[in-house]
């Protein structure tokens, strides 16, 4: 039996909506964030030692990373929902989505969400001015130029397409789906790329989707 170890308001969230496309049986075990840190419980370093979700357990095997992931459900469960794509230029489109998802683009999203707490956070009165131009300076000449970049490639990917590969929905619009979602959250941005916009709306009119929303706990994106 399947199981997808999920912690809420994360990138599990996508994870639950593919078991949710695939139509396969699978059982839900939700883990909540600690509300004063915020971070996944310990509860999760059971399942695996980063203590890290989405993981998967499917019999013996502990699948771990949402690209891993997503390659390994929709190969091993996908021949009628979700068949494997044969064309090797697609396929090779697909696994450039894959890395790219976490490997290119989620780390300047970190970047942004760390620097932006930065700002926020408690500290001494006279160290906060020298943080937050610190923050801002790293924000505005490094992680925002690289940001844009990103979005300016995918947007101009999306014209005129449906998905990000083929026809149909894959692996590439599973793993793309919560950076885009996070960053359109953002009305500046969203209103700049209506492609992506319009896209990340077809992901969420789905009605697999909003199954997915509905099984899961809290989730911020959608």
């Amino acid at each position: 039996m399947l199981t997808l170890h999920y912690l809420d308001n994360s990138r599990s969230q996508r994870i639950l909506w593919l078991l949710t496309e695939l139509g396969v049986d699978y059982q839900l075990q939700i883990h909540l964030r600690d509300p004063k840190t915020n971070l996944a419980p310990s509860s999760l370093k059971a399942i695996h030692p980063l203590g890290k979700s989405p993981v998967l357990t499917d019999g013996d095997k502990v699948i771990a990373e949402s690209a891993m992931i997503i390659d390994y459900l929709i190969k091993q469960y996908g021949q009628e929902t979700m068949p494997v794509i044969t064309d090797p230029e697609q396929q090779e489109q697909i696994q450039y989505w894959l890395h790219y998802g976490e490997g290119s683009l989620m780390p300047f999203l970190v970047m942004s969400l760390i620097f932006d707490k930065i700002k926020t956070a408690p500290m001494p009165f006279f160290i906060r001015p020298i943080a937050k131009a610190i923050a801002n300076q790293v924000l505005s000449s490094y992680i925002s130029p690289n940001v844009s970049a990103h979005l300016a490639m995918i947007e101009q990917h999306l014209q005129g397409k449906t998905w990000f590969v083929g026809e149909s929905l894959s692996g590439a619009d599973i793993i793309m789906s919560f950076p885009l979602e996070a960053l359109m959250k953002k009305p500046d941005i969203a209103q700049a790329h209506p492609n992506i916009k319009q896209y990340v709306e077809r992901i969420h009119a789905r009605s697999g989707y909003q199954q997915a929303l509905k099984a899961g706990a809290d989730y911020a994106y959608a």
